[in-house]
């Protein structure tokens, strides 16, 4: 370096807030466990009913991601090599599962395929046996109904960021489309398709309210679904405590392996460059992909149309309970953004700026640990002082928060290091640190991440029956939860006009969020 001249370092965000939030969420996670265990009794054990919820756990888990990830490589495959009108419309469908309320595409799912479902009123039709939807296939059914589109976008992904020029050397040397998917599909998918099918099965085997309507028996009951029987109707909190360190040790392992290998979540794009595909011109090969790109098609917007047509029937039929109930929805999803945000902008300002990943595995607690263990938690450290119930809506929102942390640091955090990177050497140059830095640079460069991690937060607290469910009265309920309660009177009518609200105002918080992130995103 030449004399005189002063190095200048790229520029670092402090430090101290992204420590302080990373600390906050462990202190949540870790006291409701400690209070958790405290109630566990050690000589206790787990019963033979718990055992079989672990396994059953397990196994739809596994059943489900595996299901998931092997129907979403053809169709990824058959998206990745075609251009059709709609292409864009559809792949950018192929996000709306994931931010769908559970319980509404439950409901959609019931209505196609339930006891008087769409299905069964044929099969009736043509004198053949009806098929049911309860149990485990049901709660398969619904995982890959929500899993597969999201393991698809993931999977499209990756073919996406193959080069054009492999293919195009693949064409200049005649490989058959079987060797050309060996030398250059392959290898990605290698590099995929473990860490989704990681996510998925974390996805699913921390899954409650498609267990709770599903499931429920005593061959189709979940760890969850088992510490929500022993808190809710048996308040036995050592055994629920018990399952609920079970569930932490199963979901917690997979979590990070997961969230180490899964690449970026971007769901709200359109993906549209498509790669000049010299392998994939004949006939056979056409028909197959428009097969196979119908059948994920259909298989998303039949449950969802029957949403939409049972709902709209359903509207002059809700109480106006159902009202309140999506009052209280809007204000738990606005307020859950809120927490969202100032829990994940510092902590992905200082992963952004280190190489090292601690604070991010911090947020992958929020995804390992089951939302019913940490209401349980926190249910048994409010009650020796004031009344639990009280304090529904508050851990509800801190919940919902602490659930999306996981997503919307993967969000944020690839983009802000890229900003950091970029801008890091002018900015220390030009004195631009703190709270400047973040007005200046950071907050307008990740206006368009940091919508659509909000309007994700937002969706998904919209539609979460976890901790609510645990904690509510009748005056303090959420929307989901009383469509549950509608169901379970047999107010199907009413039920499916409040699932129709549910989709509406989910959808409509989401877009909205990620439209203001659009928003001249580009100044």
């Amino acid at each position: 370096m030449a004399q005189g001249v002063v190095a200048i370092n790229p520029v670092t965000i402090s430090p101290k807030t992204g420590i302080s939030a990373a600390l906050m969420v462990l202190a949540l996670i870790l006291l409701a466990l400690g209070a958790v265990l405290s109630r566990a009794e050690a000589g206790a054990g787990l019963g033979v009913a718990d055992w079989a919820a672990i396994r059953f756990t397990v196994l739809q888990a596994a059943c489900s991601s595996v299901l998931s990830v092997l129907l979403a490589v053809p169709v990824a495959r058959a998206l990745a090599r075609r251009r059709f009108v709609g292409r864009a419309a559809l792949v950018t469908l192929l996000g709306a599962p994931f931010i769908l309320p559970v319980i509404v595409a439950v409901l959609g799912l019931l209505t196609v395929f339930g006891r008087s479902g769409w299905l069964n009123s044929g099969l009736e039709a043509l004198g053949l046996p009806a098929v049911s939807i309860y149990g485990f296939h049901g709660v398969v059914l619904a995982h890959v109904f929500f899993n597969m589109p999201l393991a698809t976008r993931l999977l499209l992904q990756g073919w996406q960021s193959i080069p054009a020029e492999r293919f195009r050397l693949c064409a200049q040397l005649r490989l058959t489309p079987r060797a050309m998917f060996r030398a250059v599909e392959l290898p990605m998918l290698a590099q995929i398709v473990p860490g989704a099918l990681a996510l998925v099965f974390v996805i699913c085997l921390t899954s409650f309210a498609v267990a709770l309507t599903l499931g429920g028996g005593p061959r189709a009951t979940t760890i969850e679904l088992a510490i929500y029987q022993a808190f809710r109707f048996d308040f036995d909190l050592g055994r629920a405590a018990l399952l609920s360190v079970v569930q932490l040790a199963l979901a917690g392992g997979v979590a990070l392996f997961a969230l180490r290998f899964v690449p970026v979540i971007t769901m709200g794009g359109g993906l549209d460059r498509v790669m000049p595909r010299w392998d994939a011109r004949a006939d056979v090969q056409r028909v197959m992909d428009a097969l196979v790109i119908g059948f994920a098609a259909g298989f998303l917007l039949v449950p969802l149309a029957a949403v939409i047509l049972r709902g709209v029937m359903g509207l002059p039929a809700m109480p106006a309970t159902v009202y309140l109930a999506a009052g209280t929805s809007i204000a738990v999803a606005l307020s859950s953004i809120i927490v969202l945000l100032a829990l994940a902008l510092p902590m992905a300002g200082w992963i952004a700026g280190r190489k090292g990943g601690g604070l991010e595995a911090v947020g992958l607690l929020g995804l390992a640990a089951s939302p019913l263990m940490i209401g349980t938690g926190w249910f048994i450290v409010i009650n020796p002082y004031a009344d639990p119930f009280d304090f529904a809506l508050p851990v509800t929102v801190l919940v919902n928060a602490m659930m999306a942390l996981p997503f919307a640091l993967r969000i944020l955090v690839p983009p802000m290091r890229d900003a950091v990177e970029t801008f890091g050497r002018l900015s220390a140059m030009l004195g631009v640190r703190g709270w400047a830095l973040w007005r200046i640079l950071l907050l307008p460069r990740l206006r368009r991440q940091i919508g659509f991690a909000a309007g994700l937060t937002g969706a998904l607290s919209m539609g979460d029956l976890g901790v609510i469910a645990l904690f509510a009265d009748p005056d303090r309920v959420t929307l989901p939860l009383q469509m549950v309660r509608l169901m379970g009177a047999y107010q199907m009518d009413a039920a499916a006009g409040a699932a129709l609200v549910l989709l509406v105002l989910s959808l409509g918080v989401f877009w909205m969020c990620d439209k203001g992130g659009r928003g001249r995103a580009e100044a």
